[in-house]
């Protein structure tokens, strides 16, 4: 059986930077959480299907047998976290708290991916490369969402 890890990497971590860099942004740029969740929803579907066309058509030029599978592991694995990443708003919490819940899910989302895909050693080299990646995305979203905050005032 071919191994699609790195179709799964490809989602989930895509998923896990644009998806919280996103929620960061319009966390501090709106106060309307229905706001961001409609936003979230529709960027989690379209850009699930996009990752998985992309890495269909990507996969094809190499390996035809395997394209369909690797694009659904890709698209499938971004969904999956991006549905795990907007759970949080669904339950009845402060703002505080649900963005803690958001980024406590994405840190166990990176914990528990690298856990069951490398060795102990090559784990936490990978767990902290990700971790460092999202977080670099993440604190530019919201200083983007503070930005556009101040400058149109909503």
């Amino acid at each position: 059986m071919p191994n699609y890890k790195s179709a799964i990497i490809l989602g989930m971590h895509d998923a896990i930077v644009s998806l919280t860099g996103l929620i960061a942004g319009l966390f501090f740029a709106f106060t309307d959480t229905n706001i961001i969740v409609i936003s979230c929803v529709m960027s989690s579907i379209t850009a699930s299907l996009s990752m998985g066309a992309a890495n269909y058509l990507a996969v094809k030029s190499v390996n035809r047998a395997m394209a369909l599978k690797s694009a659904l592991c890709t698209g499938g694995a971004y969904m999956a976290t991006c549905v795990l990443l907007i759970l949080p708003f669904f339950v009845s919490m402060g703002r505080a708290a649900t963005l803690a819940a958001i980024i406590a899910i994405a840190v166990g989302i990176i914990f528990t991916f690298n856990l069951l895909f490398y060795r102990r050693h090559e784990m936490w080299r990978h767990f902290w490369e990700m971790l460092g990646i999202c977080t670099t995305v993440s604190v530019i979203a919201f200083a983007i969402g503070e930005f556009a905050h101040s400058l149109f005032g909503i």
